[in-house]
């Protein structure tokens, strides 16, 4: 912007040069002030070639990075998903095996195993789950209150008394509210 700024002064300037009024009081022109105007107009032209070309760096630019950041949102969450590929593959294992399996505890056990898979992806990831806050004072900056009841206790009043859903955070940000149940 202040390069644009410095050759729109200098346009100004010669402009004001050329067109100034002792350039009118004297009808008969000079080889000398011919020679000055041709070399006026010569570098007017060269600072409106300047700024045609830093303006249309600019636009390229400006082009390029919003095509930069389409594409970065586009593709943000692929790394993500390729690790979620695995953790789907066996639950579809799990599904098939559970068919053929009646011990209740081996499918359990199963499960168990892929649903802390998934939880490691998610804590690679930075997904952080909101635990403890059964008995924590109620926070609304991560946690959303459903319902109040009767605290069973004076200490319990305002506090968090049951946690319906976990509440999920990314680094510093709350991607979902833990929502919450908190005595009255």
């Amino acid at each position: 912007m202040e390069n644009k700024d410095q050759l729109d002064q200098e346009i100004n300037h010669a402009t004001e040069e050329k067109a100034s009024p002792e350039a009118h009081l004297n009808e008969q022109t000079t080889p000398l002030e011919e020679s000055q105007e041709a070399k006026l107009e010569a570098e007017i032209a060269e600072l409106k070639e300047k700024y045609l070309r830093l303006y249309s760096d600019f636009e390229n630019f400006r082009k390029r990075t919003a095509k930069e950041r389409i594409e970065l949102i586009k593709t943000a969450s692929e790394e993500v998903l390729k690790d979620l590929i695995p953790v789907v593959d066996d639950f579809e294992r799990s599904i098939k095996a559970s068919d053929n399996e009646s011990d209740s505890a081996k499918i359990k056990e199963g499960n168990q195993l892929i649903y802390h898979k998934l939880v490691r992806v998610l804590d690679s990831k930075g997904l952080k789950a909101m635990e403890d806050l059964v008995g924590k004072p109620f926070n609304p900056d991560t946690q959303e209150a459903i319902t109040q009841i009767p605290a069973p206790n004076e200490e319990m009043k305002g506090a968090v008394i049951d946690v319906v859903e976990k509440g999920y955070s990314l680094g510093d940000k709350v991607v979902r509210f833990a929502k919450v149940v908190t005595g009255a």
